[in-house]
């Protein structure tokens, strides 16, 4: 079983995972890492030079390939839920665990990375409101969904860690 990390820029998923798969010893991928090293070129740029509808193809393509992985803590980019094959694959592979962060938070966390292509506009309050909003939907869908507003990366990854022991699954490492 893998654990997906999916929700929004700025929540956390990658800090998260790479402390999650330390302490459970297991392998981290971050899929955008992923992504920009498979296409060789930066996230920011595939969005520029080819659009969303491409970068979201390949984003596919490459779930699909860390799917067929197993015990693996995945990063997942902030729109990878709006292909419903993407959510059906994540939930058939492993724990689909949301992580939420109201926009203002967001907005705080983000604000000084400019390689954010979907905030790189006028108001991006707005449009971190806005996208959530219409994420909500497919967010919802995960198994699990834990508000990172106000709580360490450490409180997070005890959380989770709390819900994978609950559910039989990966046991702490021996230390």
């Amino acid at each position: 079983m893998n654990v997906y990390l999916v929700g929004f820029m700025g929540t956390g998923k990658t800090s998260v995972g790479r402390h999650l798969a330390k302490e459970r010893g297991a392998s981290f991928v971050d899929l955008d890492e992923l992504i920009e090293l498979q296409e060789q070129r930066r996230i920011v740029d595939i969005f520029a030079k080819e659009g969303e509808a491409y970068f979201r193809k390949i984003e596919k393509k490459v779930l699909k390939q860390v799917s067929t992985q197993k015990r693996f803590v995945v990063a997942c980019g902030g729109g990878v839920v709006l292909d419903k094959d993407n959510i059906k694959l994540m939930k058939k592979t492993g724990m689909m665990i949301c992580l939420y962060a109201a926009p203002e938070e967001i907005l705080k966390r983000v604000s000084a990375n400019k390689d954010r292509p979907l905030l790189n506009v006028d108001k991006p309050h707005k449009r971190i409101e806005l996208l959530l909003k219409m994420r909500a939907p497919y967010y919802m869908q995960a198994d699990k969904i834990i508000d990172t507003s106000h709580l360490t990366v450490k409180q997070v990854v005890g959380k989770i860690s709390k819900i994978l022991e609950g559910q039989g699954s990966w046991p702490r490492k021996h230390e």
